[in-house]
């Protein structure tokens, strides 16, 4: 299983992925689901992985391929992300039906992200049909992978105002619950906080499974969720609440 994050923001772009891949309880695997292609000073384009794993490391071949051979389209020349998006799909689809035999699933997504000169920085998410979603004001956010446990936090934190520092940390923390509630998702941890108009990968972080800073990232957030939930209204109080409602005052 994967889980995989991208966040706009007014500031920038945050990426967050792990690196676990599992065909069972005793074959558990580490493969990195994030890539850089960088241009410096020219472009920035960062790529995170899902699904089945031999599609996604035949995908992201052919795009390094691509830029060798210097293909009629590839990362290092389309126009926007958009147009990265469309060919990142194309390519997806080419790959899957190479894969596909019988009933086994090999689909695959991705999401692309990042800024190409002056453009927008923006980020898209690819389904395995080719098609894709961006990012909007009232959906700073996008997810592949295992999604459902890391969503809360970032519903209730993410906003395009906030900084690029809030961003990643609310982003390690949807993968912490992420990798609390599923086992198949977990370290290495790989960050990437791009800053708008940076054109750069420079502030790139891997965190291991021994990371004293997981460690406390973790620690202290489970602390703060227990002072939280302490402090909640006792449910004896809704008696006297209900009858205050009832009664106008």
């Amino acid at each position: 299983m994967t889980y995989c994050i991208a966040i706009r923001i007014d500031a920038g772009l945050c990426f967050v992925s792990d690196s676990r891949t599992n065909a069972g309880v005793d074959n558990i695997s580490t493969y990195s689901k994030m890539f850089t292609f960088t241009d410096e000073g020219e472009r920035q384009i960062t790529v995170l992985s899902s699904g089945n794993l031999a599609t996604t490391q035949s995908v992201i071949g052919q795009l390094k391929r691509d830029i060798k051979q210097s293909a009629s389209i590839n990362l290092k020349n389309v126009h926007s992300l958009e147009e990265a998006a469309d060919y990142i799909g194309e390519v997806n689809i080419t790959q899957q039906e190479k894969h596909t035999k019988g009933d086994v699933n090999y689909e695959a997504y991705f999401i692309v992200g990042g800024q190409i000169g002056l453009g927008k920085h923006e980020a898209f998410l690819v389904y395995p049909q080719g098609n894709h979603i961006t990012t909007s004001r009232d959906t700073p956010f996008l997810q592949i992978g295992e999604s459902k446990y890391g969503k809360p936090i970032l519903d209730r934190i993410i906003t395009p105002e906030i900084s690029m520092e809030t961003a990643a940390l609310c982003a390690l923390v949807s993968m912490d619950s992420t990798m609390r509630s599923n086992l198949s998702v977990g370290p290495p941890i790989e960050v990437l906080m791009y800053d708008v108009n940076a054109l750069s990968d420079q502030k790139r972080f891997r965190f291991e499974e021994d990371s004293e800073y997981l460690r406390q990232l973790k620690s202290s957030w489970d602390d703060r969720l227990r002072e939280a939930f302490n402090n909640l209204p006792p449910v004896t109080w809704s008696k006297v609440w209900d009858q205050q409602a009832k009664s106008g005052n």
